[in-house]
């Protein structure tokens, strides 16, 4: 704790001009939480002895894995010369899933901290977040951390910095999140470069939504950043997306436990309570004002997210589709952007189609079902949404497979991305080999430095959705960076490939993929399946077909029964008319039989995983 730390200020004896809001932007692993930790020991909202790594983290899964999931809110004291200063510090995520939520947190600001780690440079992400914050007209101030690291290279990179961001490599700040080194010196120059919030006190109320968790004891706890206004308890207040309204229960400040206050006022962030257990009822962006004296005009940007990956969950057990509801209902009240709805497969029974911002929302929404709510799921393969437009002149929007109409189709759109990769030059042929491979047209390239350079591209979401990011890490050495963002949608070949079981579709295999690619993925499924599906007492065929062509062709043979066992020697023709009763046995179970596909077949399919579990 530094002699200049103070005990928290009563918020609502702060005025705006004693106030500076900012956050902390970068890509993944380059200290944005450790820095925060710094920033919270320096400033003493934090004692010692109840400090912890990754403090503002609050789940488990963040702090195993390192990331940031959902952005915190923060208020610390600061003693200059000036006076006492309040610091409202928001901890954003890093990852490209979360774009929007970073948004947010940018527009609730005044400045940004520029965060990239002086080991590895500016990466993918730091430089898509750096673009969202000047978009944001956001100051910025340029920040090297890890420079105790042996790999640190602060002037090669603090050059870097200075041409991207403009100015001189000497204005960039060279800190230690681990050691404290440099922190105070940031905090100083955090005062003294970003301006102080602007606002009409005497206006009525507004407030924008950064985010909102819920807490299961009080309910929906919403954070706020005043705009207009003041905010005071026991108020009623209005939602101005929704209309609906609200009182308000208690109202404070994050330090970093929850402090109730007697208000807020302009440039201030805090939180609220009113008592709501659905956090769908404080969207992230809307806008809060108060219902006596309500704002006419909603603060810019407020917008839903919007789901771009889709994916099929289904419990192994049968019976824990109502345990799977209940926690579905349980993580969208802290989770908004998670969208869900029922649906059943022939093969897995029932279950619920997902919408995730990505594939690492996918990731971590399964972690917490099985990890919180101890459920055995399935997830099938991601999708995103086609639209297909029929000879009819009807549109169908598709997130599954099973959903693309039987009829003729007159075209299919499906959604495009623009990936910005930022790689070392010695790669650049690969990336490019693979980007290609993927059906990406070069948008552009430009040099960093002499040895790091961007790539952009033109994508379709549904080749990077499966393991792009993984293919993109092998060819590099883990060198390479992504980041992507959403850019429409574009008329394509693409066809339903359906995967046959003794000719009946198994809609859990079916998969929408490019007519170049078709053949691939249906002899790829074929081949995985006949390695995974156990021997039957016939023979069982595996097809992959577009509609009634059959592409691919596997034969799982049929288990040899020996029916001669029990004759030890005699006439050659009772042997005979054995195998020949055996052969008219099997003939009509061929016509009756039904597969029996077990389900670890099923999750190994699904998952690419066939080694060690192929039927013996």
């Amino acid at each position: 704790m530094s002699p200049r730390a103070l005990k928290p200020l009563e918020p609502s004896a702060t005025p705006p001009e004693l106030i500076r809001n900012f956050c902390i932007i970068a890509h993944i692993d380059h200290g944005k939480s450790t820095l925060a930790d710094r920033m919270l020991q320096i400033t003493g909202v934090v004692a010692d002895r109840d400090m912890r790594a990754q403090y503002l983290d609050r789940m488990d899964i963040e702090r195993e894995r390192g990331i940031t999931i959902k952005s915190q809110a923060v208020r610390m004291p600061w003693q200059t010369a000036e006076g006492t200063f309040a610091l409202n510090m928001i901890d954003t995520p890093g990852h490209v899933d979360f774009t929007y939520e970073v948004s947010r947190s940018l527009a609730a600001c005044e400045g940004a901290i520029l965060l990239v780690d002086a080991a590895q440079g500016i990466e993918a992400q730091t430089l898509a977040n750096l673009y969202l914050a000047l978009d944001n007209d956001l100051h910025i101030i340029p920040v090297l951390n890890k420079i105790d690291l042996p790999a640190a290279d602060p002037d090669r990179f603090a050059k870097e910095l200075a041409n991207l961001i403009g100015g001189s490599p000497d204005d960039v700040l060279r800190v230690s999140g681990k050691t404290g080194q440099g922190v105070e010196e940031l905090l100083d120059r955090l005062v003294g470069e970003i301006p102080a919030p602007k606002g009409d006190a005497d206006a009525p109320a507004r407030a924008m939504i950064f985010d909102s968790v819920y807490d299961s004891y009080r309910g929906v706890v919403t954070y706020v950043r005043m705009i207009d206004g003041k905010l005071s308890p026991r108020e009623r207040i209005q939602m101005m997306s929704t209309t609906a309204t609200h009182d308000l229960l208690e109202i404070g400040v994050s330090s970093p436990e929850p402090v109730p206050t007697k208000g807020l006022g302009v440039g201030e962030v805090g939180y609220l309570i009113t008592g709501v257990k659905d956090v769908r009822q404080s969207k992230v962006g809307d806008t809060i004002t108060t219902h006596r004296k309500p704002a006419t005009d909603a603060l810019p940007g407020y917008t839903d997210p919007k789901p771009m990956v889709f994916s099929g969950i289904y419990p192994i057990d049968g019976s824990d589709y109502g345990d799977l509801r209940e926690a579905l209902d349980k993580l969208k009240l802290s989770d908004a952007s998670l969208q869900y709805e029922p649906e059943t497969s022939v093969a897995l029974g029932f279950g619920f189609r997902c919408g995730f911002l990505g594939l690492l929302h996918l990731e971590i929404i399964t972690e917490r079902l099985s990890r919180e709510f101890g459920l055995d799921l399935i997830t099938t393969a991601p999708s995103v949404v086609y639209e297909v437009l029929t000879d009819t002149g009807e549109t169908v929007v598709v997130t599954n497979p099973s959903e693309y109409p039987d009829g003729r189709v007159a075209s299919v759109s499906e959604p495009m991305v623009k990936a910005a990769i930022l790689l070392p030059k010695d790669f650049v042929g690969t990336v490019m080999e693979l980007c290609q491979g993927r059906r990406g047209s070069l948008l552009g390239m430009e040099y960093f430095s002499e040895e790091r350079v961007e790539l952009r591209y033109n994508m379709p979401l549904g080749e990077i959705v499966f393991d792009f990011f993984d293919q993109l890490k092998s060819r590099t050495q883990g060198y390479a960076s992504l980041d992507y963002e959403p850019a429409g949608s574009q008329e394509a070949d693409l066809v339903k490939v359906d995967i046959l079981l003794q000719g009946d579709k198994v809609d859990a295999f079916s998969s929408i993929v490019h007519r170049e690619k078709a053949y691939a993925y249906g002899t790829m499924m074929t081949e995985r399946l006949r390695k995974l599906i156990p021997r039957q007492q016939f023979e069982v065929p595996i097809q992959a077909a577009i509609g009634a062509r059959i592409i691919a062709r596997e034969n799982i043979r049929a288990m040899r029964k020996d029916v001669l066992a029990k004759c030890y020697g005699g006439d050659i023709t009772r042997k005979r008319k054995l195998l020949e009763k055996q052969k008219e046995g099997k003939k009509r179970m061929k016509m009756v039989g039904r597969v029996e596909v077990p389900q670890e077949a099923f999750i190994a399919a699904l998952s690419g995983d066939v080694e060690g579990k192929s039927a013996k």
